[in-house]
């Protein structure tokens, strides 16, 4: 065999198996482009609801997945604030992507943002966060964290979470929980202003409250690296691209789940919610095991807070746009649970210090949320 020729066919392989999720979402696009109409169809078929499903959502959790490494990338070569920027506005897009397809697919379903908040929420302050607290006070006796970081991660999620989920239900007593669209405005205003506000201070003048006594930079991208950018770019693009078509595949069968089976409705927000905290919460978790609390924090917390502060204003504009209707109060056993979710974090946070035990106490805090879903 002539080297010559073999030799620029290593790259081409390489990228070929570091990328061969790519292969298999296009090639999933295509047969549900062409026979989706077919497998739709088969739903009535509880063993084919079950494949469509977990084909779907494996694939989009897998293209996600994708998503996130490649705008690791990107972040880890442009450095901050790009870095930051990068990568919630990857995670968020994918969260409100995924909501407006459901949304858009099968019956109205107004508190399909409000449910995808609120499990986004639990999911990781409770599970995400107990979950990395308990295995790295497992490890260790103690972890520590920036407590000035934490305190201003939670100085701004505990305003936007209630103006968000709790003080919709006490606007309108006689009318309902929603907003007015004049209410909506401005919340919509407040929560991208604050997020605006609290960037700034991220990646500028207080930078120093996100990373560790080693120097860890916040949200890990403290440096740059070297290399060209339109490989990441485009790949970043293509996966993004594929999530888009495949999430609203997926809306087929999470309605036909929620409508026709008269499932929990807030289901849906859990299968969304998923799809966006899992990418995440890998890293947080292997972070805290590692003895990087501090990463962990800024992943977690960054990611709640992203979620409320563009999520909401992007699926209030969304809303406005289609003509579907938002309802953003939370239940009132839901509404407890944010409450005591919120108190515990705060308290959890409040030394710079963290163990087991408080990764237990929000374990089983996640382990009330998703009981409560079935509650009749």
């Amino acid at each position: 065999m002539n080297p010559e020729v073999a030799v620029p066919q290593r790259p081409r392989l390489a990228l070929i198996r570091r990328e061969w999720l790519l292969l298999v979402s296009i090639a999933t696009s295509v047969v549900f482009l062409l026979f989706g109409e077919v497998f739709f169809g088969l739903l009535a078929n509880p063993i084919w609801l079950a494949v469509i499903f977990v084909w779907l959502f494996s694939v989009v959790l897998g293209s996600a997945l994708s998503v996130v490494r490649h705008a690791d990338h990107l972040a880890e070569q442009l450095g901050e604030p790009y870095g930051t920027l990068i990568l919630t506005l990857a995670i968020t897009s994918i969260e409100v992507m995924a909501i407006t397809a459901v949304m858009r697919h099968g019956e109205s379903n107004p508190t399909l943002v409000r449910d995808t908040l609120f499990a986004v929420v639990m999911i990781i302050l409770n599970g995400m966060v107990g979950l990395s607290l308990l295995m790295g006070g497992w490890r260790r006796h103690e972890q520590h964290h920036n407590l000035q970081g934490a305190n201003a991660y939670l100085g701004v999620i505990v305003p936007l979470a209630t103006l968000s989920m709790i003080m919709p239900n006490f606007t309108h007593p006689t009318n309902g929980p929603p907003y007015s669209p004049v209410q909506q405005t401005v919340l919509a205003f407040i929560s991208v202003g604050l997020y605006g506000v609290f960037l700034t201070l991220q990646t500028g003048r207080h930078r120093g409250f996100f990373i560790d006594d080693a120097g860890e930079a916040a949200g890990g991208h403290g440096r740059t690296t070297e290399g060209p950018l339109w490989p990441p770019v485009i790949l970043l693009v293509a996966y993004m691209a594929l999530v888009v078509f495949l999430v609203e595949q997926l809306a087929a069968p999470i309605d036909y789940f929620i409508e026709t089976l008269r499932a929990p409705a807030a289901l849906g927000g859990v299968v969304m919610a998923v799809l966006v905290a899992t990418p995440e919460a890998i890293s947080a978790v292997r972070a805290s095991v590692a003895n990087h609390l501090q990463r962990s924090v800024n992943i977690f917390l960054g990611s709640v807070l992203s979620t409320i502060g563009l999520t909401v204003p992007a699926m209030l504009v969304i809303s406005h746009l289609t003509g579907h209707p938002v309802v953003l109060g939370l239940e009132r056993t839901d509404a407890v649970m944010l409450i005591l979710t919120l108190a515990l974090s705060i308290i959890t946070f409040a030394s710079g210090r963290t163990h087991l035990m408080q990764g237990a106490v929000h374990l089983v805090l996640f382990v009330a949320y998703f009981l409560l879903i079935f509650e009749v």
